[in-house]
């Protein structure tokens, strides 16, 4: 994959291993000022790649060093998350400026990347999540027309539950718990709900827990725990 080198000089060393992946979009109105932005000493944040609309990839910050991309953010019991993953700007304006579906370029481009990135680190479907699966009450992004499925299909994502689901009829709270042991921070419980909503249910993001969002979560906790919460 041919990618340009765009240093930014906002990173650190890693204290962690490699085991996750985290996709974000810009947010900016386009993507030469999210990458003068990055590349800006005094914006303090940055990522490993920055993907065009057009598929151009650019690289940012070396992947053994710890960019600053994820903030505050938790997922799976990590409180570091930026030590412990690659992060992946996605040029998108974002639910503040236009936000719009991602062009066909730029998902080839992003899925190449996810690929050999999650094969040369054997980075697990669970850990290739969204900015905002990891910081709930802060994110949106990549958003609710980010295309998990296509990652999915190959391997690289986990996939929505679509079959044989069943209401586990749990309390709100046991739901929380059970979103909880599946990867997600709760401390904002209704930020928590629809951040998985985006994620597992994009076309209803409601916060509100229902039967739908169970039989979900509960079809996850199978697949990836053995069970979920009682």
């Amino acid at each position: 994959m041919t990618m340009l080198w765009t240093p930014s000089p906002n990173f650190g060393e890693r204290t962690l291993p490699i085991t996750m992946l985290i996709l974000h979009y810009t947010g900016m109105q386009s993507g030469a000022a999210a990458i003068e932005w990055l590349a800006n000493p005094a914006s303090k944040v940055s990522a490993h790649y920055v993907v065009d609309e057009n598929g151009q990839v650019v690289h940012m910050v070396r992947e053994e060093q710890r960019a600053q991309h994820a903030g505050v953010s938790f997922w799976r019991g990590i409180t570091d998350c930026n030590s412990a993953s690659i992060g992946i700007e996605i040029v998108n304006p974002g639910h503040e400026f236009g936000y719009r579906a991602f062009p066909e370029a730029q998902m080839d481009s992003v899925t190449r990347l996810v690929a050999e990135l999650v094969r040369t680190y054997h980075i697990e479907p669970r850990n290739v999540v969204g900015h905002s699966d990891v910081a709930p009450a802060r994110k949106e992004d990549p958003g609710e027309l980010f295309d998990w499925g296509r990652l999915a299909k190959l391997g690289f994502a986990v996939p929505r539950p679509t079959e044989k689901l069943v209401d586990p009829g749990w309390t709100d709270a046991a739901f929380l718990l059970a979103l909880e042991r599946y990867g997600y921070s709760v401390a904002d419980g209704r930020a928590a709900v629809v951040a998985f909503q985006r994620r597992f249910r994009p076309e209803n993001i409601d916060g509100v827990i229902d039967g739908e969002c169970r039989a979900i979560l509960w079809s996850l906790l199978l697949a990836y725990e053995g069970g979920g919460a009682t």
